[in-house]
């Protein structure tokens, strides 16, 4: 059993290098856009996209997280690659669909989900998986025998770990059928997939692969699979050092696709869940130095932004740490100080923070500050919480 451990240590405040076109597009939104504002490169999104849908396994289909993203924009470009969707939510569903995704393209698991729920997802036709006993009694009573997955808790088949959201297998995490449940399911015929999510931000591809074949061991119980659903997790350090070793994986997870498909004796579908890793580094977020507060043993960089525009820093406070890079006068400083330096938001809120303790160069009044690895869970997750407006959105 794998006992790594799952969370890549960060190096607080790498500095973020910025690609020359990227720069030249900040600065000419910057001259008209005086408050906060995202960045994407549609490149690399697309990048991103071709790497997953060129694992060499059929059948397969890939579906992109939407809590990731859910900017209508970016799901054109995911779309126009050739990506599907995953989403969790009927407002999401409804975004998705307006973006041109329908039926089986769409991948929708949720919890608790009530009857008119699972109707609104019955009669759009996406794939869905569901969390629980009685919500699998209360889908059958619904809809007879349509098709449907499960949502499996392997954490009794491997040494479950936590990642920086905490478990999501195991007796610690409230999600899906535990193994006692899947078993008492034995021989049902209207199962049509399983389904895992392993954690999230996850490096270490022997961790996915012993979850993996840990959900193999489930397949005699339920004679009509159609497909294994991996769900996500795939990191991105937050140091910028390392990627994800995709190549590895792509090749790890074909060969253990097809030993599945040949102990079945049928093609199984392989489904993927890519949140983060699909348009993460694509994204920048763009603020402005407003205030700039000298203390004896550290510096604070005030700025137009507050973190409920920039979330991700608030919801994973001793994880989250996005290079920077600092503009003045149309140029990049790189001159690094030796001063602990903290990136506060704009409001009174005591836990208004951007990136605390990094190592960054000394800001000026003016001065624009550039956070990375902005373009998941960031947008997506802002919240009107403290009365600043959404960030606008441009894509490159």
């Amino acid at each position: 059993m794998v006992k790594e451990e799952m969370i890549a240590t960060a190096i607080p405040g790498s500095l973020l290098q910025l690609e020359n076109r990227m720069l030249k597009k900040i600065l000419e939104i910057s001259e008209n856009e005086r408050g906060p504002f995202y960045v994407y490169r549609q490149e690399d999104i697309r990048e991103q996209c071709r790497k997953f849908l060129q694992i060499p396994y059929y059948p397969k289909s890939i579906h992109f997280a939407t809590m990731a993203n859910i900017n209508p924009d970016f799901l054109r470009i995911i779309r126009e690659e050739g990506m599907h969707v995953f989403v969790n939510s009927i407002p999401h569903l409804r975004a998705v669909q307006q973006a041109g995704f329908q039926g089986d393209e769409i991948v929708f698991t949720a919890s608790a989900m009530d009857e008119d729920s699972m109707g609104i997802v019955h009669e759009s036709g996406a794939s869905l998986n569901l969390d629980s006993i009685s919500q699998l009694r209360t889908w059958k009573r619904l809809f007879g025998d349509a098709p449907v997955g499960i949502r499996c808790n392997i954490g009794q088949l491997v040494d479950a770990q936590a990642t920086h959201a905490g478990y999501f297998i195991g007796k610690e995490s409230r999600l899906g059928f535990s193994g006692e449940e899947i078993r008492s399911l034995q021989g049902d015929r209207g199962i049509n997939g399983l389904h895992i999510y392993v954690g999230t931000d996850i490096q270490n591809i022997d961790y996915f692969l012993t979850c993996y074949r840990a959900l193999g061991t489930l397949l005699p119980y339920f004679p009509k699979l159609e497909y294994l659903n991996f769900g996500g997790g795939f990191g991105i350090d937050e140091s910028g050092r390392d990627a994800f070793p995709m190549a590895a994986y792509s090749r790890r997870v074909s060969q253990l696709m097809k030993e599945l498909s040949q102990k079945v004796g049928h093609p199984l579908r392989l489904v993927l869940e890519p949140g983060r890793i699909i348009g993460g580094k694509a994204g920048h977020f763009v603020s402005r130095v407003t205030d700039v507060k000298e203390r004896p043993d550290r510096t604070f960089i005030g700025v137009n932004a507050s973190s409920v525009q920039f979330p991700r820093p608030l919801f994973y406070p001793d994880i989250a740490r996005h290079p920077v890079a600092i503009v003045r006068q149309g140029k990049q400083v790189r001159n690094i100080s030796d001063i602990s330096t903290s990136v506060y938001g704009c409001s009174t809120y005591s836990r208004d923070f951007l990136l605390r303790d990094a190592r960054l160069p000394a800001a000026e009044i003016g001065d624009l500050l550039i956070l990375g690895n902005a373009g998941s869970y960031c947008t997506s997750a802002f919240t009107d919480f403290l009365g600043f407006s959404k960030p606008k959105e441009y894509f490159l």
